[in-house]
């Protein structure tokens, strides 16, 4: 099996395992296939994030109870409205970077259309790798691109303490996984999240290899 090959199936193996998960532990679980399947369809942009994302550049996939999606942005209307059309018992909480589909009675979250509206959300679609499970297609970000929206979340002021370390688990998870980093993209990428927040992005990255507390 290629290199290449071997990735791929480490996405599935991932994707399929975090999926497992969801439907045990999760009550009405929407599955990422289900998501995948339904935007397929409709031929809307879309990249799968969040832990169905990312599960396999950790290579540590992990139960989460939504799906995450970004959608370009002229599409993201019209993926909201399919979601809801095809799961009526969910509504939507429309938010200024993320439009949240919530179970009506439960209140809980089971699928965020993250929009693209932030500098890193806007290039996400040009950082993507293609994964195939012979049924359908689907992307998923780069590693850079992985890394770089754990270390945008790490930073956020805007989100928990106790997400900011999951988040951080996540990202030492990746950079300990995979020794073949482009530098030169994750610096790009870090500027995106702010101006000279590719200087940082690289030093937590040092600091996990070296064996150094990850500052979040």
């Amino acid at each position: 099996m290629s290199n290449h090959m071997a990735v791929l199936d480490i996405h599935r193996q991932s994707l399929a395992a975090s999926t497992a998960l969801m439907e045990y532990y999760v009550p009405k679980a929407i599955l990422p296939g289900e998501v995948i399947a339904l935007l397929n369809g409709a031929k809307i942009n879309f990249m799968l994030v969040g832990a169905h994302g990312l599960g396999g550049w950790t290579k540590k996939p992990r139960a989460t109870q939504d799906v995450d999606i970004v959608v370009a942005q002229r599409q993201h209307k019209k993926a909201t409205r399919l979601l809801l059309e095809a799961f009526p018992h969910l509504e939507a909480v429309d938010l200024e970077v993320v439009t949240r589909l919530r179970d009506r009675d439960t209140k809980t979250v089971l699928i965020d259309v993250i929009k693209p509206n932030q500098e890193l959300f806007r290039v996400a679609l040009k950082h993507t790798q293609t994964v195939s499970d012979g049924k359908q297609t689907y992307k998923i970000p780069t590693l850079e691109l992985a890394l770089t929206m754990k270390f945008a979340s790490m930073i956020s002021l805007n989100r928990s303490d106790l997400d900011k370390r999951q988040d951080a688990v996540d990202f030492g998870r990746m950079v300990v996984a995979n020794s073949a980093i482009d530098m030169e993209s994750l610096a790009e990428l870090g500027n995106c999240v702010y101006p000279e927040g590719g200087k940082e992005l690289v030093d937590k990255v040092h600091q996990v290899r070296t064996g150094g507390v990850l500052n979040i």
